[in-house]
C-alpha cells in the first residue's frame, strides 16, 4: 500500500472523526506507519481495536469538542491536525430545522474553528493543519438537492482554511491545506447517495490523505485541493 513504511522521526497527528469510514483508516494507517496518533472522538468504543493493537503510540480523547477546556487535551505537541469530523444532513432546504443546523455546522464549522483555537499553543513551529471538505463545497462544482447545508458548511471549512493561511502565514511556518474529497465509498456517502457506488475506498483515500499531510506542508500552503475521481 502507497506511503506503507515507517519515518525515522515520529509525528504527533491528531485527528477527529476517526471512529469509522476515512478517518478511521486515516488514523490505522499513521499508526502503521510508527507515529503516534491521537484520536479526538465521543466514540470510544469504535477505536478499542486499534487501542489493543497500538496501546504506546495512540491516545484517545473523549469528549465533545465543542466541550473541551484547553487543559483537558493531553500534553502532547501538534505536528498534524486533521480535521475529518463531518456530520451530513440530507434533507429538502424547505425541511431543514435550526436543529439540522447546529448539527451540521457544530461538527463541520464551529468544532474545528474551536479545537484550532484552543490547539494553537501546542502547535509545532511547522504544524501543518488539513481540513477534510467536500467538492460539493467548492465553488462552480456540482450541487444536489438535500445537501444545501452539508455542502454550505464544507464551503465555509475550504474559505477558512484560504482565510487562516492570511491571518498566520507570515507570522509563523505554520501550512493550512484543505483537501475538497469527490466521492468515497463510506456510511456518510450511503447516506447522502443511497446505492451509489463510488469507485474509491476509504483505505484509498486515507493512503492520500497520509502522504499529504506529512508531505505537502512543504510545497503548498492555504490551497483547496480537490481530491475526486467522481461527484458522484
Amino acid at each position: 500500500m502507497l506511503y506503507m513504511y515507517k519515518y525515522y522521526v515520529m509525528k504527533n497527528i491528531w485527528i477527529t472523526g476517526a471512529s469509522r469510514g476515512i478517518g478511521y483508516s486515516t488514523a490505522q494507517l499513521f499508526l502503521e506507519m510508527g507515529h503516534r496518533v491521537i484520536i479526538l472522538t465521543r466514540n470510544t468504543q469504535a477505536v478499542e481495536g486499534l487501542s489493543a493493537l497500538y496501546p504506546e503510540t495512540l491516545y484517545i480523547c473523549t469528549t465533545d469538542l465543542l466541550a473541551l477546556e484547553k487543559s483537558e487535551y493531553p500534553d502532547y505537541p501538534v505536528d498534524i491536525l486533521i480535521n475529518n469530523a463531518g456530520a451530513l444532513v440530507n434533507r429538502p432546504f424547505s425541511d431543514i430545522t435550526k436543529e439540522d443546523l447546529m448539527k451540521v455546522y457544530g461538527t463541520n464549522v464551529f468544532g474545528p474553528i474551536q479545537l484550532i483555537q484552543n490547539l494553537m499553543p501546542k502547535f509545532s513551529s511547522d504544524a501543518h493543519i488539513v481540513n477534510i471538505s467536500s467538492v460539493g463545497g467548492v465553488t462552480g462544482s456540482v450541487k444536489f438537492p438535500g445537501l444545501s447545508a452539508y455542502s454550505s458548511s464544507k464551503g465555509a471549512m475550504t474559505i477558512l482554511t484560504e482565510c487562516l493561511q492570511a491571518e498566520f502565514g507570515d507570522s509563523t511556518s505554520w501550512s493550512f491545506n484543505c483537501l475538497a474529497l469527490g466521492a468515497v465509498q463510506t456510511e456518510m456517502l450511503e447516506e447522502a447517495f443511497p446505492g451509489y457506488v463510488a469507485p474509491i475506498d476509504a483505505a484509498a483515500m486515507a493512503a492520500y490523505i497520509c502522504g499529504f499531510a506529512l508531505n505537502n506542508h512543504r510545497v503548498m500552503r492555504g490551497r483547496v485541493v480537490e481530491v475526486t475521481m467522481s461527484t458522484p
